[in-house]
């Protein structure tokens, strides 16, 4: 058996994501606006007696909290970027920020229930008009915000249109992939998101409470956006984890690369393979190959996987058998 490793960076310098400065900016904007609203609901809440308003306040202070990490990664990611103590760059210091965001979405959750649950047992008198004036204005902050971050670049799914590669292995298909998210975005986001979820049920537990004497309302409507937000948070914690404990062998990249290794015009097979993710959409891949051809180099198969762009560091090691 022969031996013969071959290593490909594509990007000499391994950084593999070139930051989102627009989002950064807007993410800034948003904490601001956030940390003003988030006073003036929890100051309304209290003084009106509104547990919807307040929870949605003491909320909204935890999104101030989470956009002002999702800014920190921002500039931390662009500070460390020629670190060379980061192998791959430093977009997952913005995956550690959304998995935080995540952790602090499911503690606003479980607090919102708990007040909720309590209020339930223990109602009190509630000064509707104000309440329902606050809770207005804190969602159109909060819809403002959700603008501002979802026009933001990184937010969107994108698709990939492979061509056949010029070396005959034809390959020419279309798939989407959703990789290209930027989770530290979509974090800030969710919480803005969830705000804004949980005034629109403020707005209409207040308004049955004023007009049809529902005060049960206030609370239930708290124990809902509960739900709700624990709902979000779980999936923001589930596509961060992933990410940051390389669990992504399941995705449609590494089947990809299988398929253009193991299926094309010569004979080889996969003895190792690992891919994961470094970049906003990118990943990387090594692997080991066992061979029979003798004219099969590594510089070949390097060269068909090139139809995939998202592969951007690329290490394989060729063993051939006689």
């Amino acid at each position: 058996m022969q031996l013969d490793a071959i290593a490909d960076s594509r990007r000499h310098d391994h950084r593999f994501d070139d930051g989102n400065p627009l989002a950064e900016r807007n993410t800034r904007r948003a904490m601001w606006l956030t940390v003003v609203m988030m006073v003036v609901e929890i100051s309304g809440g209290w003084w009106f007696n509104s547990m919807a308003v307040l929870a949605d306040g003491w909320h909204m202070s935890s999104h101030a909290l989470a956009l002002g990490l999702a800014v920190f990664a921002y500039r931390c990611s662009r500070r460390y970027a020629a670190d060379p103590r980061f192998a791959f760059g430093t977009w997952k210091i913005e995956i550690l920020a959304g998995y935080t965001s995540a952790m602090a979405l499911l503690a606003v959750a479980a607090l919102m229930a708990f007040q909720s649950l309590q209020r339930l047992w223990s109602p009190a008198q509630i000064h509707y008009d104000q309440a329902i004036a606050i809770a207005v204005v804190g969602l159109a902050v909060n819809l403002l915000c959700a603008w501002w971050l979802h026009d933001s670049p990184g937010h969107a799914h994108h698709q990939h249109d492979h061509a056949p590669a010029a070396h005959g292995h034809d390959h020419g298909h279309s798939h989407g992939h959703s990789h290209g998210h930027d989770l530290n975005l979509r974090s800030a986001y969710l919480h803005v998101l969830a705000d804004a979820a949980t005034s629109v049920l403020a707005i209409i537990a207040l308004l049955g409470g004023k007009l049809w004497g529902a005060a049960w309302l206030d609370p239930v409507m708290g124990l809902v956006g509960a739900l709700l937000v624990t709902a979000w948070a779980w999936g923001l914690l589930r596509d961060s984890g992933r990410i940051l404990l390389d669990a992504q062998m399941d995705a449609p990249v590494v089947q990809e690369v299988r398929e253009v290794i193991e299926q094309g015009p010569w004979a080889a097979r996969l003895a190792d393979l690992h891919v994961w993710q470094v970049g906003r959409g990118k990943y990387a891949v090594s692997a080991s190959v066992v061979s029979s051809d003798p004219t099969l180099d590594a510089d070949t198969l390097r060269d068909a996987l090139g139809i995939h762009e998202e592969l951007v560091h690329v290490t394989l090691e060729m063993h051939h058998v006689h």
